[in-house]
């Protein structure tokens, strides 16, 4: 293994940052190009296909995000393997894992073609907005295959180490996706077609360029002909890190629709101010999913390599960025968050209540950056489950129901609603150290005994 790609020696913060800052780019240049679509598409187009691409790129966004909790699975074995210096795992694995997700890519298509008029109506996409969002969502669908592709590979590469490579790939994505955007957007006025199009081109050549890094990348190990079929007890441990993570993932996001629904039902002024709040926080949010990630590699190479207290090491420096980055963006948001909303509207009474809700809202930076730095150790220990729990819990007992609650009994400001997320996060921040603690206690037992 390549020694910049080796997690398990070094100090311990310099070899987070070297992983961490990366991926956090990769993570910016994916935000921005998700933006860009519907940029393009305001500049030549009226607001129905604004609105299907709008509606198209939520769906397509949830998609995503289920497979890359899936493809944490593949991250986390590949992880482990690397860790202990077991080249012939590592390679079956990695067989194991092109095979599960080659059958998950054409499962998934498939099904998503044949629900496309389905999703439209669950989505309550606007009458007029319906044809063009079924171009978009037809043409995506047909292109799940790259994005599996994709986001497999990158996770392959996050699981030996090596968080530059899918730097590279996303900024060719994004590069191709843009100008794509103008050319058949603008040049050809193919509207929403054209955007879903761009966007399955850039995923394309990204994965081509992926397929060429990989011939000459040197992991280590070499994965020939009959390494590539699935290992039953691999498949298993790959499945169990990665369904809870995906289920989880798909689950947070229903909730974040749940939430613009109740959002909705407050008419206009409501429903904008959350809409903008959403997409600010979920920017704010780039920085602890990127230690999420970060964590989760070095603690499953770590744990792999029979190094726990670098594992638990690198969850010490993932708090303490995170954390401090959080404390940052709560403070910020109680003195000048009509600065953040400000960019997305110049509407005063959009503005006051998007301020209102996000000076609650902004809690959740801190809250969340415990429990995602948590989730990525556990995650990187294997025991994704625990990350399932607590989201769960937080999902059923605090997140819907306190934005409902708040809506109904605080029907003239937005603020107590924003609360409902950060009093989630810290139900599951509160749940992550319990699980920790217990954890640490039997370790000591194990050791006393």
């Amino acid at each position: 293994m390549n020694e910049k790609n080796n997690l398990t020696t070094g100090h311990v913060g310099k070899v987070m940052l070297r992983f961490v800052l990366p991926y956090l780019l990769s993570c910016f240049m994916q935000t921005f190009y998700g933006m860009a679509d519907l940029f393009v598409v305001g500049q030549f187009h009226g607001s129905e296909v604004t609105t299907a691409v709008s509606v198209g790129s939520q769906v397509m966004h949830m998609m995503t995000v289920i497979i890359v909790g899936l493809a944490m699975g593949a991250t986390v074995q590949i992880g482990r393997a690397v860790g202990a210096g077991d080249r012939k795992k590592a390679a079956q694995t990695m067989g194991t894992t092109v095979v599960l997700f080659s059958a998950f890519a054409i499962l998934l298509t498939a099904l998503l073609l044949a629900l496309t008029n389905p999703i439209i109506h669950v989505m309550m996409t606007p009458e007029e907005a319906v044809a063009d969002t079924r171009y978009y969502l037809l043409i995506c669908f047909a292109g799940i295959p790259f994005i599996v592709a994709y986001n497999v590979i990158s996770s392959v590469f996050r699981g030996i180490g090596d968080s530059r490579r899918p730097m590279y790939f996303v900024a060719v994505a994004c590069v191709v996706n843009i100008l794509l955007d103008f050319l058949f957007i603008g040049g050809f006025g193919m509207g929403a077609a054209g955007a879903a199009l761009a966007t399955i081109c850039g995923q394309a050549v990204s994965v081509l360029l992926a397929f060429v890094f990989m011939k000459r990348k040197n992991f280590g190990f070499a994965v020939t002909g009959k390494e590539i079929r699935i290992q039953r007890e691999l498949f298993w441990d790959i499945l169990k890190v990665g369904i809870p993570v995906a289920v989880q993932d798909g689950l947070i996001q229903v909730a974040f629709v749940v939430i613009t629904i109740i959002a909705n039902s407050r008419g206009l002024v409501a429903a904008t101010s959350v809409g903008i709040v959403e997409k600010l926080i979920s920017f704010l949010f780039l920085v602890p999913s990127a230690f999420l990630s970060a964590i989760s590699a070095i603690t499953a190479q770590n744990m792999g390599a029979g190094k726990p207290e670098r594992a638990r090491e690198s969850l010490g420096y993932g708090l303490l960025i995170t954390v401090s980055w959080g404390l940052l963006c709560s403070l910020y948001n109680q003195f000048f968050p009509e600065t953040l909303v400000g960019f997305f509207t110049k509407d005063t009474a959009v503005l006051t209540a998007g301020a209102s809700y996000m000076r609650a809202y902004s809690f959740d930076c801190l809250f969340a950056a415990i429990h995602f730095c948590f989730s990525g150790y556990f995650c990187g220990e294997g025991k994704s489950g625990i990350s399932f729990i607590h989201n769960m819990i937080s999902i059923l007992l605090m997140r819907v129901p306190g934005a409902y609650l708040a809506s109904i009994y605080f029907p003239e400001t937005l603020y107590p609603m924003g609360w409902a997320a950060p009093l989630g996060s810290l139900l599951s921040a509160i749940i992550c150290i319990g699980f920790y603690i217990k954890e640490k206690n039997r370790e000591q037992e194990g050791v006393l005994l």
